[in-house]
This record gives structure tokens, sequence and C-alpha cells, in this order.
């Protein structure tokens, strides 16, 4: 596989990432460990998932849909208007690391774009807490 490969490459393309999107919102909707990311967001998940496809599109290094449709991202801005602090950023990762293992994304590519999710993930944060700790939290496997 060619080093200079983009993310978006590497996984396989449109495909990948679609299925990537999905897997992540199915488990947001069936986990009760992650009720409170849950509770985020709209009882139907279809906008969701749509617009977190375009967006990693783009953000792998594919096209640029979500820009082209919608602007520059602005992530912070957009999600300013939700609570967000650690747990639900220890979900949302939760749900994006069991997703990239489902859809059986290369190890190497899981750990980079694990670290970059990471960040982003944290970025979203915008509740003051006691615990300031950013260490990434382990939720309990569910039962599958």
């Amino acid at each position: 596989m060619n080093q200079h490969q983009t993310a978006y490459q590497k996984m396989g393309g449109e495909k990948t990432v679609r299925q990537l999107v999905d897997r992540f919102y199915d488990l947001m909707d069936q986990q009760p460990e992650v009720e409170k990311l849950r509770q985020l967001h709209a009882k139907s998940l279809k906008v969701s998932r749509e617009k977190l496809f375009l967006f990693l599109s783009g953000w792998f290094g594919g096209p640029d849909l979500y820009v082209q449709k919608y602007g520059h991202p602005r992530l912070r801005a957009r999600h300013l208007p939700f609570s967000i602090g650690i747990e639900e950023r220890d979900q949302w990762m939760h749900c994006m690391r069991q997703a990239m293992s489902d859809v059986g994304l290369d190890a190497g590519l899981q750990q980079k774009l694990d670290q970059a999710f990471f960040r982003t993930a944290d970025f979203m944060r915008n509740r003051q807490e006691a615990d300031q700790d950013k260490t990434f939290k382990i939720l309990p496997a569910g039962e599958q």
C-alpha cells in the first residue's frame, strides 16, 4: 500500500466511510452505556448519519462533500448548543473505536484515526467539570 495514500484511500473510499458511519450510529442507538450521547441527538439519526458521512469523507482525505454542501464545518461552533463533557467524549470514542474495529479497518490506520478522533472529540468539550482528566475511560464491553 502506498504510504502517501489518504486515510480515505487506505480504508477503501466511500463504501467503507458509509459503513463506518452507519456502524457508529447503530452502536450509539443500541448500547445503553452511551445513553447520554444518544440523548444529544434527534430521535431520527438520518440527518446525523448523512452529515457525519459527508464530513468524514473530506476529513479522511476524500471528496470534501460537507464543505461543498454546507461550507466550513465549524465543528466547535456547531456543537456549542450541546452540553459535551468527558463522559460524552468517552461515549463518542467508545462507539467510534468499536465501529472502526467492526468494519475491519487496518490496525495501524485505526490507531492513527483513534488519536485524531480523540483530539477532535476532546476539543468538542464545552462543559466545565471538576474532573479535567483528559484520559480516555474504557467503557465495559456490552454483550452482543
